[in-house]
């Protein structure tokens, strides 16, 4: 059924995988115009179902086909994974360190990165972007790997893998969505305006898929750095903002709830479409 799929050149498929991702976002962004705000603890709860999906992707679609492609490749499995991981953590840190943006359901003042006097609003959808960027480099990543590796079994591993984080990405996008545009539409934008401002967090995915599959492609010694990179960058993201924001209302049972299922829901996935 997606034959016509995977006769496309990686790069568009990776192109596609984020726009997928992408226009998760924005259906999600778009049921703003519908109302002005969601119960609290739905959007507690889809965080938390977020923060799994991104903890089972960061695993099943990227840390282990990383230690899979080194073995096929006659290295030590854990070296490429271990590094990449914590580079990706680290170049999130660093960004995390100076790029300016405000966590959800915090006030102004407790904005981070380099003083600014940018908008409160501003600030939120920096902070989603900053979700965004490893999301989309993971997509692009994974499909470029499955077109680079020459093994026909790993493969088609690396291709129902990629399939499987491009898919969940974009259910975990639904809450990030929301997450922007109702407190834009809270804030007073219009319903149009916060559903722009909504998607618009999310258009650094194509092109962090684009620049990820590039990398792959053309530079085949990054292939498991890549996979890791992308791995420790989200779990970065996870760790850093969705597990606390999911958490700071008074429905933490819930959200912990949502992480669980948010993991098994990836888990499933990955290995049924493997």
């Amino acid at each position: 059924m997606l034959d016509w799929f995977w006769s496309l050149d990686p790069i568009l498929q990776a192109l596609l995988g984020g726009l997928l991702t992408w226009g998760a976002t924005a259906a999600a962004a778009a049921l703003v115009l519908l109302g002005r705000s969601i119960p609290r603890w739905l959007l507690d709860a889809m965080l938390g179902f977020a923060a799994g999906v991104m903890i089972a992707a960061s695993v099943w679609s990227l840390l282990i086909p990383a230690m899979e492609v080194t073995e096929r490749n006659g290295g030590i499995a854990w070296i490429p994974a271990a590094t990449g991981l914590v580079a990706g953590a680290l170049a999130l840190r660093i960004v995390d360190r100076f790029l300016p943006h405000l966590h959800l359901f915090l006030p102004r003042e407790a904005a981070e990165g380099v003083s600014t006097t940018w908008r409160r609003t501003t600030l939120l959808i920096l902070a989603i972007t900053l979700h965004n960027v490893p999301e989309g480099l993971a997509v692009g990543v994974a499909f470029g790997a499955a077109a680079r590796v020459t093994d026909p079994l790993l493969a088609l591993s690396l291709a129902s893998g990629a399939t499987a984080l491009a898919i969940g990405i974009a259910l975990q996008n639904v809450p990030e969505g929301l997450a922007i545009a109702v407190p834009l539409r809270r804030e007073g934008f219009s319903p149009f305006r916060a559903f722009w401002y909504g998607q618009l967090s999310a258009i650094v995915e194509p092109l962090a898929a684009l620049l990820g599959a590039a990398a792959v492609l053309f530079v085949e010694p990054l292939l498991p750095y890549a996979l890791a990179f992308a791995a420790g960058a989200m779990l970065y993201v996870v760790v850093e903002e969705l597990i606390p924001e999911s958490q700071r209302g008074d429905h933490g049972d819930l959200a912990t709830s949502g992480t669980i299922i948010g993991f098994t829901v990836m888990m499933v996935l990955d290995v049924a479409l493997a």
